[in-house]
């Protein structure tokens, strides 16, 4: 197990290499991917993105017509910026020093996908019961858009696993349940007008301040309503405004103000009777107002980002299975997206497992403790012999 995590390790410093931003592409590691898996007599499917140079990767281990349904494990190859952050390293170049492996993704998440990867001569070489899949996507960090047109094809034209483990940092504990995200745009509308006389204008921030008070007020309201299952931090469904901009002068009364904000749903929460309801209040308490003074004028909300909440299935197969493997009899929840809800929603018992802790994720100076790889692989390592004929 010491070789296949010092193999680990390597293939982040490489993984890590390759800049893989969101906005930027993600081909260059896929073809190195595709190599490496080549190079061990696996094959890969690509599923191109339709309107930009990314790609998701599917491959099988043990697998051939007729076969069980299988595990998958699923990881992303994007991450985030890192402009503006304060780095003592450069972001893109692995460092291992005391214990630790710095650079952007080495937590969130090459550090699974560099792990499944090493373990691919241990899994080649074994005589499977059930096949091992690999399931990498992109556009992840940008609301988990990527996997979607990899998942739509299993059971179609791809295996379709019956258990899936999304390796999110989880510190290599079971993780059965998270909230879903749910991000939208609310454009406030006003009407132009000299400063001098702002009361002949509408003021777009002003009305967008007003705004931003209904949504913390249903935030509060939620935190009152609580989560009934005691089981997520913060315990509710969450409101947040992330960023306002508008207006063009000091000396004009504003027209346009974006709000950008989310709800991030208990899994029972019904997000869209939420936004319904926030709507219709702005509706009725702001739109005549502003409509008062000059038609024209209102608030549009329009959804930006959908990321299903994972539910929590006890005693399902992905349950027990990670349970065992991580010698675990708790499971957690989580309130961060993933996209296990994905996989969930496609009929496969999901699964969230992975090394590393979020507290790393998307910060400067992000690291996986060479602990966490370790006790990846031995999980993985674990995953083979619970799958060897």
């Amino acid at each position: 197990m010491v070789d296949t995590t010092r193999r680990a390790i390597e293939i982040l410093e490489t993984l890590v290499g390759f800049d893989t931003t969101s906005h930027l592409s993600n081909l260059e590691m896929i073809d190195y991917i595709v190599d490496y898996l080549d190079g061990h007599g696996v094959s890969s499917t690509l599923v191109p993105a339709p309107d930009e140079p990314k790609s998701s990767l599917f491959a099988s281990i043990g697998w051939k017509p007729g076969s069980p349904g299988g595990v998958a494990l699923s990881a992303h190859t994007d991450v985030v910026p890192v402009v503006g952050q304060d780095w003592a390293t450069d972001p893109f170049k692995m460092v291992e020093k005391d214990g630790r492996l710095y650079g952007r993704g080495t937590c969130d998440m090459k550090g699974f996908l560099a792990a499944s990867l090493a373990m691919v001569p241990n899994f080649v070489a074994r005589d499977l019961s059930q096949p091992i899949h690999l399931a990498y996507s992109y556009d992840e960090e940008l609301g988990c858009s990527g996997v979607v047109p990899m998942a739509e094809r299993l059971g179609v034209d791809l295996p379709k696993p019956d258990i899936t483990i999304v390796g999110e940092p989880t510190l290599m504990r079971p993780v059965d349940a998270h909230k879903s995200i749910h991000a939208y745009e609310t454009i406030v509308t006003g009407f132009e007008f000299h400063s001098s006389m702002p009361d002949s204008g509408v003021n777009a921030i002003s009305y967008g301040l007003k705004f931003v008070d209904i949504l913390a007020d249903f935030n509060r309201r939620l935190k009152k309503k609580g989560d009934a299952s005691g089981r997520f931090n913060p315990g509710w469904s969450t409101v947040h405004v992330g960023e306002i901009r508008g207006g063009t002068a000091l000396n004009i009364v504003p027209k346009t103000c974006w709000i950008h904000w989310e709800i991030r749903g208990l899994p029972d929460e019904d997000v869209p009777a939420l936004v319904a309801e926030i709507e219709d209040r702005a509706a009725r308490e702001l739109a005549p107002q502003m409509q008062a003074v000059a038609a024209g004028t209102g608030i549009i909300t329009q959804p930006t980002v959908s990321i299903c909440t994972l539910r929590p299935e006890p005693g399902s197969p992905a349950e027990i299975l990670v349970k065992r493997l991580a010698r675990s009899n708790d499971v957690a929840a989580v309130s961060y997206g993933t996209e296990a809800g994905v996989f969930q929603t496609c009929g496969i018992p999901t699964m969230v497992c992975g090394p590393g802790s979020i507290d790393q994720a998307h910060k400067p100076n992000e690291f996986l403790a060479v602990s966490e790889m370790e006790k990846c692989v031995g999980f993985l390592t674990r995953l083979g012999d619970e799958l060897q004929r």
